[in-house]
Parts: C-alpha cells; structure tokens; sequence
C-alpha cells in the first residue's frame, strides 16, 4: 500500500516532509492486504477462533473477504475469496459464511464504506456484553472519537436478512457499533482507516475495563477527544505500514 494512500497529503508535507530511507512496505496485491488485515487485527483481540469477516469493496464493485474454513491468523493471499455485488463467488473454492449479509447490505446502503469488519473482539465484546460504552481515558482511544452506538436488539446471529437490515438501518452513519451480547463492527473508507478504527475500539475497550478494575478513573474531556479525531478523519501516518511489517517478518508466506 503507497504510504501515502488514506493520508492528507498537506499534513504529511508539513510534519513528515523527508522520503524516508527505504520503502515502508512492498508492493501488495489486494488479496495480499486483505490477509494481512486478518492477521494483523487477530493480534489486537479480533481472534474468536473462526469467527469474524473482513470485507473490501474494490474499484470495480466485487467485493474481497476471508473464507469460512480459515482462521484469521493463517490466511494468505491466495486464500482471499472474491465476491461480486451479489454475494456470488468468482474464484475460489472456499466457501464464504451466510453471515456476509450485513456486511453486502452495508456496502449497498453506505457508499463510504469500502472495509466491514466484524468479529467478536475481545475487550470490546466485554462492553458489548455488559451493554455499556467504554469511557475514554487516553490518548490511543481517542483517535476516533466518542460516538460509539450500542445495538442492543439482539435477535440471533446475522444470517437473516431482515435481522441484518434493520442493523444497518439502526447503524445508519456510524463508523462502529457495539452489537450487544455478540460482538463488533467497525466500518472505513479504506483499509487504513478501518484498521485504526478496530485497532483504536480494542485499546479503547482494554484501557477502559484496565481502569474499571482499578477502582475508576477520569475520562478524557469532549474538546480533547475531538481535536485528536484528526487521526481518523485525515489518516494515521505509517501505522498500517508498521503493523503489516510485523506480520511479513513473522511470516512471509502471507503474500502467497
């Protein structure tokens, strides 16, 4: 992915003007971004053992996701089924969970929204059970805002397509959601934005519950909540980049 890509270009003139000394990452197919997302966000929590579905919508209309069969932390970049605007599978003999259906209903009603994410993560499933929004108490947590909605109408897993509608309906603009007694979404405009906003729910989520044990604490005030927004709203610099890095030094044979 172009370190720049998901950037404002201005800012990363004015605070990151020097080229760098080598490439932050090599080049990557869209199937080989995809399973790094899998393996990347499987380290921040979103690792409910075959749970979980990663969209990305491409130029073109199909739509990229991970298989049925497969973990998130042993995908590759063959693996990476694609779907076209139906749901229907053009390449791959994996199978895809009938569960994909919020994720289709949520491209078709929100043009923003290239990346779905949904698994049940692992702090911030801790606050969709208790059927509470976690506090902010720190800088990592605030990069995305306040918002967050609780969907409390729990009716069964999200197979059905009328469940999932009036998901998407109750979900309206919103980044992410808390789904009650099931789980998280987190919707971006491109992998960059949606992978600091999974990121930023979880440490939001683990920071939060760390303080409620702790005996409490004092949330960080609205003003400086949204001046620190500026990360989601204009991309996070390097971060994505750093992240993917990680998971090819563990393990190159994700871009097979």
């Amino acid at each position: 992915m172009d370190k720049y890509h998901g950037l404002n270009q201005s800012m990363l003139d004015q605070y990151a003007p020097r080229p760098g000394e080598r490439e932050l990452i090599p080049n990557l197919s869209d199937k080989a971004k995809v399973a790094l997302m899998c393996r990347m966000l499987f380290k921040e929590g979103w690792n409910e053992h075959i749970a979980g579905h990663i969209t990305y919508r491409l130029a073109n209309g199909n739509i990229l996701t991970n298989p049925w069969e497969l973990a998130w932390d042993e995908l590759r970049a063959s693996d990476i089924v694609t779907l076209d605007h139906d749901g229907n599978i053009l390449d791959s003999q994996w199978n895809t969970t009938p569960a994909l259906g919020l994720h289709l209903q949520l491209h078709d009603a929100r043009p923003d929204v290239n990346v779905v994410i949904h698994n049940h993560a692992h702090w911030s499933g801790i606050w969709a059970n208790l059927h509470e929004i976690p506090p902010i108490y720190d800088q990592a947590g605030a990069y995305c805002g306040n918002e967050l909605p609780l969907y409390n109408e729990y009716q069964g897993t999200f197979e059905d397509s009328g469940k999932t509608q009036s998901a998407v309906e109750a979900l309206g603009d919103a980044k992410w959601a808390l789904l009650a007694n099931h789980g998280s979404l987190v919707v971006g405009r491109d992998l960059r934005q949606a992978h600091l906003r999974a990121i930023t729910l979880e440490w939001r989520s683990k920071r939060a519950y760390e303080v409620r044990l702790a005996g409490g604490g004092q949330p960080m005030p609205e003003s400086v909540i949204e001046a620190l927004t500026v990360s989601d709203i204009n991309g996070f610099p390097f971060c994505w980049e750093a992240m993917a890095r990680r998971e090819l030094r563990l393990d190159p044979s994700i871009l097979d």
